[in-house]
């Protein structure tokens, strides 16, 4: 298995798309895996699902486990697959069950900003 690590992200993460906040965490989780760039995992309870729908999209990670996909709906633009999850991680990633990652090239900015 490839080393993976998962820590508290110590800022709060906002994520924008179309002048509109689709997620806001204080509780984000930065995970680390070998020498790709660190990814941000959102608590699902931080995000505004009134935008999101579920695509059909599916991909196997033999780290990680089955991750689900997301669209969002912006000002009646759909935008597909812009976020995944691990609704049922393997076990050494358990901490990222019921988070959400965002592709940074699928919204307008992943901001890490000083907590208040």
């Amino acid at each position: 298995m490839s080393a993976i690590s998962i820590a508290p992200n110590p800022s709060r993460v906002r994520v924008t798309l179309g002048g509109i906040v689709l997620a806001e965490s204080d509780a984000a989780l930065r995970l680390a895996e070998g020498r790709s760039s660190p990814v941000l995992y959102i608590p699902r309870a931080d995000v505004r699902w009134e935008l999101f729908t579920r695509t059909a999209t599916r991909t196997h990670c033999p780290h990680k486990g089955d991750a689900s996909y997301y669209a969002v709906t912006v000002d009646g633009t759909l935008r597909s697959d812009v976020v995944w999850s691990y609704e049922d991680p393997k076990a050494e990633v358990a901490a990222i069950k019921d988070h959400l990652a965002f592709y940074p090239s699928r919204v307008d900015a992943i901001e890490e900003v000083a907590r208040g």
